[in-house]
């Protein structure tokens, strides 16, 4: 029987066929579009995953939420800030009108699918994509993310076939808001940038900790918390944070691509010490709570690998798992398993070593897709055999060249993990700064990741378990750090980077950290095969691993997004299928541009009419539905909102409350039988 999950609406839109409880294939609809986070309805992911599944009949559907009750909460929502709020209305009523409470027509008319639909609730989703694929009986299992329907956190326990939410945190109260709200303080996307605040965090010191703590953020000894919902601006939906949140901190937002002050590493730092160790409560209270040793996490904090490397080192469990598409992508997967356990009855066997297959779920790149993106390019290739290929690879590395690999399926999620990588040699002091300006053409200071032979990670970091989707930071190995002299020991700031602190400094952070993946044999062979051949080559068994995309882009998916990203960059050579490829002497400007069949199709002419057509029949259409919107915000919804409030009937006004023991709720699981969309 064949299931397709499906999540989008918001952003990580991702596409998953599940085959008789078998995760069969999994992509973001980013990947096909190249618009970063998309958030649109998958099609291309979708028809992927059916022709991945030889295009067989889909028995079933399932969808990663609830719109009706997710369309409760921002009703409310408006209810509870009218007069302000109008412009966030009226943007986002009409994609609740057209698509995201027309699931079942979408479906029929990107994917002509007329049958049975499935509804789970978003953390229920989240909490099945973490504890189905993971390889134990029975776990605790914890979600966080910004927010689904109502919750924001969930506290559960997964066991057999079932999973099940026990306590839940429930919106505006919110850690994933929390950390995104100091995301876009300190100049980076929400939903983007929160890696880059992590990376920051280790260059400041934590000196407004106790500030988030006392103004910003009530967090109890059980994990429970309440936001002072007054200090930001979400609820209304025109930023994160205004004029009272920056008051706090005595500085303005930093522009976006301003200078990183002092202070904006403090902050990052403080908020990353806040986030960690309200997640440690959190999962300390779940291991209370189940009496479990074993722990599953998803959801997008789940994605904040120093957190999770914590939670390795002083959390009560003995195991941790966490889904490797943490963040909404992963809720495909979610509802699909969901699907298949609870709606269906079907029983389940834990998956060893799990149930996501190294996350190597997407497209495959084949040598004739290869050749033939090769010579659209202008590029010519050698083809090698697999260890010659490898051999050569190595060798180029060791020479310090910067090498991007694009073979085999595509990685599913947010880390790519030898398919669609950069790789570069780790030793050279010089190589993080380069791959970040030069190649990826990114902040100086974010670091990279070291991908190690499984078998040899403990002789070169302080990691006593297998870490193959790079969901966890850990200690470099002391015997592999170098002292510091007292010159380098005084730096501060990003006066930092300068400090060579271990053997492998290009995938050392600042604080002596790295995110490790872990590359086994077994489970990811072709990989596990280069680091072979270099560590043959310099003694060496790691490799700087990141994603093969520039600033701004989603990973590469096909051969052609290979060669554009190898062009535009400063990459030295491209791995593409069977194929070495060396940098050309020159390269052509403007690159050939992606196919579009649909545009080609039109004659030139014609098509700039049909396109001037349509952008003046959106603008009309535009105008009268925000013109109606906003006489109804205005009409009916601000005299509700101002009743409300005179009577003291605002049900998100749940400020921090001295009198409660415990801020946690019962986990709002929808309404009805599970299946529907409220």
């Amino acid at each position: 029987m064949d299931i397709l999950g499906l999540s989008f609406g918001y952003h990580d839109a991702a596409a998953c066929l599940v085959r008789d409880g078998v995760v069969l294939a999994a992509a973001q609809e980013e990947r096909f579009s190249r618009v970063k986070h998309d958030p649109s309805f998958p099609i291309q992911a979708a028809r992927f995953c059916l022709r991945a599944g030889g295009d067989r009949h889909v028995d079933l559907v399932a969808f990663y939420e609830k719109p009706l009750l997710k369309l409760d909460r921002v009703l409310e929502t408006f209810l509870c800030v009218a007069p302000r709020g109008l412009p966030t209305f009226v943007r986002a009523l009409p994609g609740w009108l057209a698509e995201r409470l027309r699931v079942d027509a979408l479906l029929e008319r990107h994917l002509g699918w007329r049958g049975p639909v499935v509804f789970c609730s978003h953390h229920e989703a989240h909490a099945a994509s973490a504890f189905f694929p993971s390889p134990f009986e029975e776990a605790a299992v914890v979600t966080l993310d910004g927010v689904g329907e109502w919750d924001t956190t969930t506290v559960g326990r997964g066991e057999g076939s079932a999973v099940t939410s026990l306590w839940a945190i429930r919106f505006p109260h919110s850690l994933g808001l929390l950390y995104s709200a100091f995301t876009q303080f300190l100049g980076f996307r929400v939903n983007s940038g929160e890696y880059k605040v992590m990376g920051l965090a280790p260059y400041g010191e934590p000196r407004f900790r106790d500030l988030i703590l006392s103004e910003l953020l009530d967090l109890r000894e059980d994990g429970s918390f309440r936001l002072h919902v007054d200090r930001f601006e979400y609820l209304a939906g025109e930023t994160t944070v205004g004029e009272r949140f920056a008051q706090l901190f005595g500085c303005r937002p930093r522009a976006p691509e301003g200078p990183i002050e002092p202070i904006h590493m403090d902050i990052a730092r403080s908020i990353q010490e806040v986030t960690e160790e309200a997640v440690l409560r959190v999962v300390r209270h779940a291991g209370r709570l189940t009496g479990l040793r074993n722990l599953c996490l998803a959801g997008g904090v789940a994605l904040n690998c120093v957190a999770n490397g914590r939670i390795l080192r002083e959390g009560p469990f003995e195991r941790v798992w966490v889904q490797p598409a943490a963040s909404d992508a992963g809720g495909a997967v979610g509802a699909a398993l969901l699907a298949w356990h609870r709606h269906l009855g079907r029983p389940r066997t834990p998956p060893r070593p799990d149930g996501m297959r190294q996350a190597l779920l997407g497209p495959d790149l084949p040598d004739d897709e290869a050749v033939e993106a090769l010579s659209r390019y202008g590029l010519s290739g050698r083809r090698l055999d697999p260890e010659a290929l490898h051999d050569e690879v190595a060798r180029l590395l060791a020479e310090g060249r910067v090498v991007g690999v694009a073979r085999g399926p595509m990685e599913f999620g947010p880390r790519a993990l030898g398919n669609r990588s950069i790789l570069a040699d780790p030793r050279r002091p010089d190589m993080q700064r380069r791959v970040n300006l030069k190649v990826k053409f990114r902040e100086s200071f974010r670091p990279f990741a070291p991908a190690v032979l499984a078998e040899r990670a403990p002789d070169w970091f302080a990691l006593d378990r297998e870490s193959p989707y790079m969901l966890f930071t850990a200690a470099v190995a002391p015997a592999r750090m170098r002292d510091l002299s007292p010159e380098d020991a005084s730096r501060t700031g990003l006066a930092r980077l300068e400090v060579i602190r271990s053997e492998i400094p290009a995938v050392t952070h600042v604080d002596g950290s790295a995110r490790v993946q872990t590359v086994s044999r077994d489970e990811h062979p072709d990989f596990h095969a280069l680091l072979c051949a270099f560590e043959r080559e310099t003694g060496c068994p790691v490799l700087l691993n990141t994603s093969l995309n520039l600033r701004g882009e989603p990973i590469c998916c096909t051969a052609a997004d290979a060669c554009r990203t190898f062009l535009r960059s400063d990459m030295d050579a491209l791995v593409i299928g069977s194929y070495l490829v060396f940098r050309p002497d020159r390269v052509p400007d403007p690159l050939p541009p992606a196919r579009d069949p649909f545009l080609a199709a039109r004659p030139r002419l014609a098509r700039r009419l049909y396109n001037a057509w349509m952008r003046l029949a959106r603008a009309l259409g535009r105008f009268h539905t925000a013109l109606l919107l906003s006489l109804i915000f205005l009409a009916l919804v601000t005299p509700l909102s101002l009743a409300r409030r005179l009577l003291r009937r605002d049900p998100l006004a749940r400020r921090p409350d001295p009198g409660l023991e415990s801020y946690w709720v019962r986990p709002e699981s929808g309404r009805g039988d599970g299946g529907k969309m409220y």
